[in-house]
């Protein structure tokens, strides 16, 4: 029986750009605010006006709910869902759809330690759940989002089934974004930029991965259409 080819990782190469550059371009924004300390004390007033919002608004309901997210969040969540995510791909033999979930999860890990090192910001008081560690960017934003955006990559196929599960991704992202601050386990920017840096890694993975799928396409694409004549010598076998 045929292998059957598999599809391309992205499939409309103009939006992907655009969309990539636009979350990048956003990210980018985030962090150069936070590490500026005249926009930070800006920042910092609207997060103290949210928390002080959150911690007035609080119900046992919606706490159990965030806490539900904090659990979500946790390596003992993402990490099983990612290695079930990779061994479907590598059994259906999906290599760069498995390259393109794998990379991205690997950049966000690396990014987080480093910019949490880097930006070493101080936690909100009272969080209503255990926390280690700065503040910024959020690490639960950030693996909740790079998992849930390069696992739909990484799972659907192109086409409107992709944007409906790419809307519920965000959607799922931004709550998990919204529990942390609820909880006062980050400020809301260290949640929010977390969200865009978790897509910027699955986006950014995707792309390259897919630029170098297509390059492969295109490559055999040409050498099918172009055998070599009979006879001809290749420079391989010549000894």
């Amino acid at each position: 029986m045929p292998r059957v080819a598999e599809e391309q990782v992205l499939a409309a190469r103009r939006r992907d750009i655009v969309v990539t550059v636009v979350v990048l371009a956003l990210t980018a924004v985030a962090f150069a605010a936070v590490a500026d300390h005249g926009v930070l004390a800006r920042i910092q007033r609207v997060d103290d006006a949210w928390l002080r919002l959150m911690i007035s608004g609080r119900s046992a309901p919606v706490t159990a709910v965030a806490k539900v997210f904090n659990w979500l969040g946790l390596v003992y969540v993402t990490l099983p869902v990612r290695i079930a995510i990779a061994g479907w791909l590598a059994l259906r033999r999906r290599w760069w759809h498995l390259a393109a979930f794998a990379a991205a999860v690997v950049l966000s890990e690396v990014l987080i330690g480093t910019l949490k090192g880097a930006y070493d910001r101080a936690r909100p008081p009272g969080s209503l759940v255990a926390t280690s560690g700065a503040s910024f960017p959020s690490g639960h934003s950030i693996a909740a989002t790079v998992t849930v955006v390069a696992a739909v990559i990484a799972l659907v196929p192109p086409g409107r089934a992709r944007v409906a599960w790419g809307t519920a991704a965000a959607v799922f992202s931004v709550l998990m974004a919204l529990s942390r601050a609820y909880l006062g386990a980050h400020w809301l920017s260290d949640a929010l930029a977390g969200v865009l840096l978790g897509a910027s890694c699955a986006l950014l993975a995707a792309f390259a991965v897919g630029e170098l799928q297509g390059r492969r396409t295109a490559h055999r694409a040409a050498r099918s259409a172009h055998p070599p004549m009979p006879g001809t010598v290749r420079p391989a076998d010549r000894r």
